[in-house]
């Protein structure tokens, strides 16, 4: 996202947003945030219509933000907007945590199902066998045979 839209979505100017990412600038590696390329800044004012610097558009290059950036944000910026979403992702992260373990404690319950399963056929087909070896009548060695010689 670029810098002025997420200065709306934080309800800071986009001026502060950018003063304070400057100033917590370790924050923000070059997966979390960039500066467009005049070339990119110039693609995205035809795409969008920003305003032109005749009528007080933008002076500098915008900056663009990937979703850990944005994420950063929330929490250097001191809007309730920004406040709000910093607790959520908080929130998130507590529960995705939780739900992490409950998989890993579901996937060892499972494995262990698994392997009771398997010992408990193992140990029919055992008795089954020994069931088959005591059905089945056992032949003489000493028998007459039959058929062709």
């Amino acid at each position: 996202m670029i810098d002025s839209d997420l200065a709306k979505l934080y309800a800071v100017e986009t001026k502060t947003l950018n003063r304070q990412v400057k100033r917590n600038i370790k924050r923000f590696p070059p997966d979390f945030m960039f500066q467009l390329s005049s070339q990119e800044a110039t693609n995205l004012k035809c795409q969008i219509g920003t305003s032109s610097l005749a009528h007080g558009g933008r002076r500098k290059l915008p900056f663009a933000f990937t979703e850990n950036g944005v994420a950063m944000l929330s929490g250097i910026l001191n809007s309730n907007q920004a406040i709000e979403v910093n607790i959520a992702i908080m929130r998130i992260f507590t529960k995705l945590r939780s739900f992490l373990l409950l998989e890993r404690e579901l996937t060892e319950r499972m494995d262990n199902l698994e392997k009771g399963t398997v010992k408990l056929f193992k140990t029919v087909f055992e008795r089954m066998d020994n069931l088959e070896d005591k059905i089945t009548p056992r032949l003489s060695p000493h028998r007459k045979k039959i058929g062709l010689k």
